[in-house]
């Protein structure tokens, strides 16, 4: 296994046969937490960046193998779950959160997270669409954490 497919499959984390995308994403977020807890800017410029690397390697993987969108490619869930928590920032409820609803996203697809998801091609559409759920999914924790909090659930927000 070269770099590139190390890279993009997260270590290997990608060929775990069952859920390979819950598992880049718990990798994600284990990776993302001690980056959070000092700067969740920081965490979003990797996450920028990581972006950027990521649709040139995924392109030029298609360009290869001839695959689109491979379930073994799983740096697209690191990206997407770093933007998520980035947005929800560092609390025991915001990491939840934004777990649960960048799985949710990521997995259903609503709106134009399955337009990207459907009609972008390339390393663009295999990152885009986990970006898009990424935001979606990080702006739903901030918004519940909020919501949970105004009802005076706040234990762990």
């Amino acid at each position: 296994m070269n770099k590139r497919e190390l890279f993009l499959t997260l270590f290997n984390i990608g060929h775990i046969k069952k859920a390979p995308g819950t598992w880049g994403s718990l990798f994600g977020l284990i990776v993302g937490i001690p980056i959070l807890y000092f700067s969740p800017s920081t965490l979003f410029a990797l996450s920028a960046l990581c972006s950027i690397v990521a649709i040139k390697e995924i392109d030029i993987y298609e360009k290869n193998t001839g695959i689109h969108d491979a379930k073994y490619i799983v740096i697209d869930e690191l990206i997407g779950i770093w933007i998520a928590m980035s947005i929800a920032g560092f609390s025991i409820a915001s990491i939840i959160f934004s777990f649960i609803f960048f799985r949710l996203y990521d997995i259903w697809k609503p709106s134009i997270i399955g337009k990207v998801d459907k009609y972008t091609k390339g390393g663009l559409g295999v990152v885009g669409d986990d970006a898009l759920a990424g935001f979606f999914a990080g702006i739903t924790a901030l918004i519940f954490i909020i919501l949970l909090r105004h009802i005076g659930l706040d234990i762990f927000v």
